[in-house]
């Protein structure tokens, strides 16, 4: 996910896997570490999501924790929506 901020950018990766109690963030940062971040995921063919109030919210956890509990309804609803994308695709 990315937050464009003129020539400033926020982005956040998440990644879920089955065994895991929940989303964990597993790369952050602005500037040109968000520019990076976009690029390999692009690079990989990993959708990118543009919402700055999720990425703001995101943006508040440390990295390699676990996305809280509060916010586990709506990062479940883009993840549901990412993967009916990359179905259809």
């Amino acid at each position: 996910m990315s937050e464009p901020k003129g020539n400033d950018k926020k982005a956040i990766a998440l990644r879920y896997q089955a065994f895991e109690p929940a989303p964990k963030v597993v790369a952050k940062g602005d500037g040109l570490i968000a520019e990076e971040i976009i690029r390999r995921a692009q690079e990989h063919g990993i959708f990118v999501h543009d919402s700055p109030e999720l990425v703001n919210l995101l943006s508040q956890i440390e990295l390699n924790d676990y996305v809280p509990q509060t916010l586990w309804e709506v990062v479940a609803e883009l993840l549901v929506w990412v993967r009916s994308i990359e179905i259809t695709r």
